[in-house]
């Protein structure tokens, strides 16, 4: 997991259970980094609350910098978990995005193996 993640919150207490939810959810994407990324990979997660008429809602921002890239996921939501789990989602996808990016012979590689494959066979 990653150390640097720092938590702050807006109108919104930050309780302990809310921080290890964080630092459990977020801090496993670190894993799916390329290694030359996981050594300086900065987050910082500021959580919201925002007052509507008639109901509470609860904002998630989350900004990862990675080098060379800046990865942001924000959302809304009436449950602070959620909230969080939604922005992890995001982080997901575009994490997947910026090791393509990076690497582009991973989306071919699983192609390539397969015709290999079959090539020995026939």
């Amino acid at each position: 997991m990653t150390s640097q993640i720092e938590i702050s919150g807006i109108k919104y207490e930050i309780d302990e259970n809310t921080k290890k939810y964080v630092e459990k959810r977020i801090g496993k994407l670190v894993k799916y980094l390329p290694r030359h990324a996981k050594k300086s990979v900065n987050t910082k997660v500021t959580i919201a609350q925002i007052n509507k008429d008639y109901d509470n809602k609860y904002e998630v921002n989350v900004i990862m910098a990675v080098p060379e890239k800046t990865l942001v996921a924000k959302d809304q939501s009436s449950n602070v978990l959620a909230a969080i789990d939604i922005v992890e989602a995001k982080l997901d996808s575009q994490i997947r995005r910026y090791k393509t990016e990076k690497n582009p012979n991973i989306s071919r590689s699983r192609i390539l193996a397969k015709f290999k494959r079959s090539y020995k066979r026939g």
